[in-house]
């Protein structure tokens, strides 16, 4: 294995980026770690970033918005400095030998690897993340987790463990684009590229992913909304969660209302009944558990609320996907 280049260290030289994307890729994924490249060597009026497109095999990646990508295969890819996995839906069909004796390959010539969506899974499937803190999409964490335990699991939006870095998903991409920005080429060009596409997430590795995604969160609402997505299975009480955030019940009622235009309750309800929704169509887990999973003491209380929420009842939602082609 050859010598790692750190590539998050200070410097004006250009950056080599490959960019692998695989079919069944989420258009905004692909954008996410593609634009801010291009956005930084714009703004700069310099070359900072080199790009070329590889595919699994050659043939044009397919996006799910139909869009094609062209490319040479990942096996004639001599070398980059960076190699970014843009992956999405049907992972399965995606991880073939080929696939992974690629990874491999790349990472042994001690380029950085990053994956982008479903791309931190293709790459644990590689074993090119063991003994690597990673992190993935909330909804596959725990099962990513399960699958690859030489792997720490982060509920981060994007995370960097030395020559690999992994983010949640579109946008946790672009934070994780525009901290590459800012360590190579300084804080000041990582804001022009952000203040270009009027995106204020701070790119901090530390921070965690959220369920709801409400653009109209405060700082006290998200805390209290990430504590509830922590807790969805054993629900806190109000008073309590305003405990923990440091608050009072009154003044967590208030912000709710004034930013979300909910009650903390019927947040806390919909975080529950959304993951409710996920376990019913993407896993087969019984519905009993999946009642139990989200809080919900008994099968009848579980079906009274997914039913009034979601207007059709989980069984026959799950029939549905059962029966799907």
């Amino acid at each position: 294995m050859k010598s790692a280049i750190n590539i998050l260290e200070p410097t004006s030289r250009p950056l080599d980026v490959a960019v692998l994307v695989l079919d069944d890729s989420n258009t905004l994924s692909f954008a996410a770690g593609v634009d801010p490249m291009r956005a930084a060597n714009r703004m700069s009026g310099r070359r900072l970033f080199d790009w070329q497109y590889v595919t699994a095999t050659g043939s044009p990646a397919q996006l799910t918005s139909g869009l094609s990508v062209p490319g040479p295969a990942l096996s004639r890819l001599q070398g980059c400095d960076l190699l970014l996995v843009v992956a999405g839906f049907n992972l399965k069909r995606h991880d073939t030998p080929a696939l992974r004796a690629g990874l491999r390959r790349i990472a042994a010539s001690g380029a950085t690897l990053a994956g982008i969506d479903g791309g931190p899974w293709l790459m644990a499937e590689a074993g090119v993340l063991d003994q690597f803190s990673a992190t993935t999409h909330w909804e596959d964490l725990d099962k990513f987790s399960q699958n690859f335990p030489e792997i720490t699991p982060l509920r981060n939006r994007f995370h960097v463990d030395r020559t690999r870095m992994t983010s949640g998903g579109a946008t946790p991409a672009i934070d994780m684009m525009l901290y590459l920005i800012k360590c190579r080429y300084g804080a000041a060009l990582s804001a022009r590229v952000a203040g270009a596409f009027i995106y204020d997430s701070a790119p901090d590795p530390a921070r965690a992913q959220s369920r709801s995604g409400n653009p109209g969160h405060s700082a006290l609402t998200a805390r209290v909304s990430a504590l509830m997505e922590q807790t969805l299975d054993a629900p806190l009480a109000i008073p309590e969660l305003a405990r923990r955030a440091g608050t009072s019940p009154r003044m967590l009622q208030s912000q709710f209302r004034i930013r979300l235009n909910t009650t903390p309750k019927a947040h806390y309800l919909s975080l529950r009944l959304a993951e409710a929704m996920r376990l019913v169509r993407d896993t087969d887990m019984p519905l009993l558990d999946v009642a139990l999973a989200t809080g919900f003491g008994s099968a009848a209380t579980f079906a009274r609320a997914f039913q009034a929420t979601h207007g059709c009842s989980a069984r026959a939602i799950r029939r549905a996907e059962q029966s799907a082609p």
